[in-house]
């Protein structure tokens, strides 16, 4: 009874449009406060407690890293190059445009702040090659979701601090899942621009194309100096999202001199929005979590499901369901930190690979970013394209499609996200 009253305040809270951390805090706060023996003064220590694990500190650096290629010209050179290899070729800008979000996502870490980087200057390109704009808008909000699949992520590492396991190992596991999605957006792209004729930017000879790739050289290494540092060994997660901050500084400085000073107050002002947001949401969810810990909830969950008998393939098809009708009001980090010590008993009972459903977990939280009312890609597009919301809704749902197919393979063949972790890191 206590467990649905304390659901159903948060619900009425954020049916009101109180913000979801206020929500999940004021709920757990009242059902706390009345029915057990935790104080105010117990409950906000945990809030900051929750705060301290060293794994977050990654956020705020790959979020200001992301921000900083923006107003630097990182990923600007890094169209520039795509475009003057592919932009010519029969749906050469779509290609782009998801090559280029790839790129981004495997710096920043953060899905809204890939639609926002990429979609302010292909926007523009894909509308000008001829592909409809709603179209375009679809195409740059799905394309941006791999910002939190590709490492590194910013959901990940909340998994992983979540449920204690090696973020290196998630980054690794998501991988191969975040490439295969982003040659499937791709093969689609190409089939629907080959259809309608959409697409085909001037051809740029070699000269031009040597120039771009130069050009586009020093911020391109980034994702493989984090990447490689961190699977190498040298530098974990955390370390290697700091360091990207002092790449990103140095190149946008240094190299491309774009960076500003009157830039700076943007760059930490967009910065800090987005990581004490999250943050607010982890706090907020660390009471929600004492909760259902205190009150035993998961492992009356666990106990549910060792009953009935569940397999590992109606586990993931419920637990799919569950997190495709939370994702249309509520975001990743939410959805992540409310239901995963809940299923964390059942993912080890029924023997599923961690890595592989932190994969599955976070292709539903790309869902989420796209489907309405609350997709934050759909807004971030929205905003930029100057469009109704309704319209970027309406461009998106082919590619919402794409992502469950995408989600099907996953579920069926684990060995595309456990391979990497698994398989060369731990031979």
């Amino acid at each position: 009874m206590e467990t649905a009253v304390l659901f159903l305040i948060f619900v009425a809270l954020f049916l009101v449009n109180v913000p979801i951390a206020i929500s999940l805090a004021v709920a757990a706060l009242i059902v706390l406060a009345t029915t057990s023996d935790f104080t105010m003064y117990m409950m906000a220590q945990r809030m900051f407690a929750s705060l301290l694990s060293p794994p977050l500190l990654a956020i705020p650096a790959f979020v200001f890293a992301g921000v900083v290629m923006s107003y630097g010209g990182i990923s600007k050179y890094l169209i520039d190059a795509l475009k003057a290899w592919f932009g010519h070729l029969p749906g050469g800008l779509a290609v782009v445009t998801i090559a280029a979000c790839s790129i981004f996502a495997a710096i920043s870490g953060s899905s809204p702040a890939t639609a926002a980087a990429i979609g302010a200057i292909m926007l523009p390109a894909l509308i000008e090659g001829g592909y409809p704009k709603r179209y375009a808008m679809g195409l740059i909000a799905a394309a941006g979701t791999l910002g939190i699949l590709i490492p590194p992520s910013v959901t990940m590492v909340i998994f992983g601090v979540t449920a204690e396991v090696s973020i290196g190992d998630l980054f690794m596991g998501g991988l191969l899942p975040g490439i295969f999605l982003a040659l499937l957006l791709v093969v689609s792209a190409v089939i629907y621009s080959i259809k309608n004729n959409y697409g085909r930017a001037p051809k740029a000879n070699w000269n031009e194309r040597i120039k771009a790739t130069i050009k586009a050289i020093p911020g391109g290494l980034l994702p493989f100096f984090i990447l490689g540092s961190i699977y190498a060994g040298v530098v974990t997660p955390t370390e290697a999202a700091v360091l990207s901050v002092f790449y990103t500084i140095i190149v946008s400085i240094f190299i491309y001199r774009e960076l500003k000073l009157s830039s700076v107050r943007e760059i930490l002002r967009e910065s800090i929005n987005i990581s004490s947001m999250i943050y607010l949401i982890i706090s907020a969810a660390m009471l929600f979590s004492l909760y259902l810990t205190a009150n035993q909830v998961p492992q009356q969950v666990a106990e549910w499901i060792a009953d009935s008998n569940m397999n590992r393939y109606m586990f993931f098809f419920a637990t799919n369901i569950m997190f495709f009708v939370m994702g249309t009001f509520l975001e990743a980090v939410s959805i992540t930190l409310i239901t995963l010590p809940l299923l964390l008993p059942i993912i080890y009972h029924l023997d599923i690979d961690i890595v592989q459903f932190a994969v599955v977990m976070t292709v539903n939280m790309e869902l989420a970013m796209i489907t309405p009312p609350v997709g934050l890609n759909l807004f971030v597009v929205s905003a930029m394209a100057r469009e109704k919301l309704e319209e970027v809704i309406r461009g998106v749902l082919p590619f919402i499609l794409i992502l469950l197919v995408a989600l099907v393979i996953f579920v069926l063949w684990p060995g595309i996200s456990t391979y990497i972790p698994r398989e060369l890191m731990h031979k």
